[in-house]
């Protein structure tokens, strides 16, 4: 008898082992693969923007060496700098519409400002001619393209989750093992909008 009970509890431990194989090989593990996959993505977003965050003080003070008096536009980069650098930005900001759209904004405003002191500076051939600027010009050109393609992978990782928690099965195990996991937030702004234009100098 003793026997009898020992190989039903090893077949239940068999039984066990082989269904839990089967669902790691149907997609029981995909909703946090691809939240871990959101969440890098967004840390390599706002690594991008950060960068484009420290260049600016260097070339707002190398474009003032040259422009002073374009003070207005100066002034636009500045506060647009210092609103994205004072926001704070909370745990929850992918699954809060508000304080994602905010963040967005803001980036935008940056972005928008930039353009402007860009297309200012084709007035002054000497600074279009200063070594700083230039590196500053082609760092700056390169963190844009950056951007453009961390958001472009956050964008498909993101999709790629919200669709896994909308469709079968990911719906059955995020009702029955995940439910703690929430779709998160997306871009709406356009990528045009949140880039520099082109600007030839």
């Amino acid at each position: 008898m003793s026997g009898l009970r020992r190989y039903l509890g090893h077949a239940q431990w068999l039984a066990m082992a082989g269904a839990l194989l089967l669902l790691s090989g149907c997609g029981i593990n995909n909703i946090p693969s691809y939240k871990q996959q959101v969440d890098a993505s967004w840390s390599q977003v706002l690594n991008e923007y950060q960068r484009r965050t420290d260049l600016i003080p260097n070339l707002v003070a190398t474009v003032k060496g040259y422009a002073a008096h374009e003070a207005s536009t100066l002034e636009a980069v500045t506060e647009a700098r210092a609103k994205v650098t004072q926001t704070q930005i909370p745990a929850n900001i992918l699954t809060n519409p508000k304080a994602f759209q905010a963040f967005e904004q803001n980036q935008a405003t940056l972005s928008g400002a930039l353009s402007r002191l860009m297309v200012v500076t084709e007035n002054y051939p000497n600074l279009k001619a200063d070594q700083n600027f230039l590196a500053l010009q082609a760092q700056l050109e390169g963190t844009e393209n950056r951007i453009a393609v961390a958001r472009r992978d956050y964008i498909l990782a993101v999709q790629q989750y919200d669709t896994e928690l909308a469709t079968i099965p990911g719906r059955w195990y995020h009702s029955l093992f995940y439910g703690s996991y929430q779709p998160v937030q997306n871009f709406t702004i356009s990528e045009q909008a949140q880039q520099a234009p082109t600007v030839h100098f």
